[in-house]
């Protein structure tokens, strides 16, 4: 399997993943602000009155996963967040939570809540 094929399917296991604990996915793959360098968030998913915005990253171990999250990737997300409520104000009153699912093959997913 090659590393484009893995990846899609790290985030449509991490989607499940989310579904199965409640959420309903909102958006995926949400690229925010184009030339802004907001970049793009794996996937937005709601439950109750909380907007969580998700990074997936799947690697050959946890720790590596983990360590892939950058505070570069995490400030790029956070603008990602920031124009996507701009966008869509219906969510304006929301919580926001920044989550990450770390997962490795053939299936170990770890869940962080409130990531940074």
């Amino acid at each position: 399997m090659n590393n484009n094929t893995a990846g899609h399917l790290a985030e449509s296991m991490a989607r499940w993943f989310m579904r199965l604990r409640g959420y309903r996915i909102i958006a995926c793959n949400e690229i925010t602000g184009k030339g802004t360098h907001a970049g793009e968030v794996d996937f937005i998913a709601k439950r109750g009155n909380t907007l969580v915005f998700v990074e997936v990253k799947k690697r050959s171990d946890i720790e590596r996963a983990a360590y892939a999250i950058k505070p570069q990737q995490q400030q790029r997300i956070r603008r990602g967040a920031l124009a996507f409520l701009k966008r869509n104000p219906q969510y304006a009153n929301y919580n926001i939570r920044f989550d990450a699912i770390l997962i490795t093959f053939p299936c170990t997913i770890q869940y962080i809540k409130n990531a940074w």
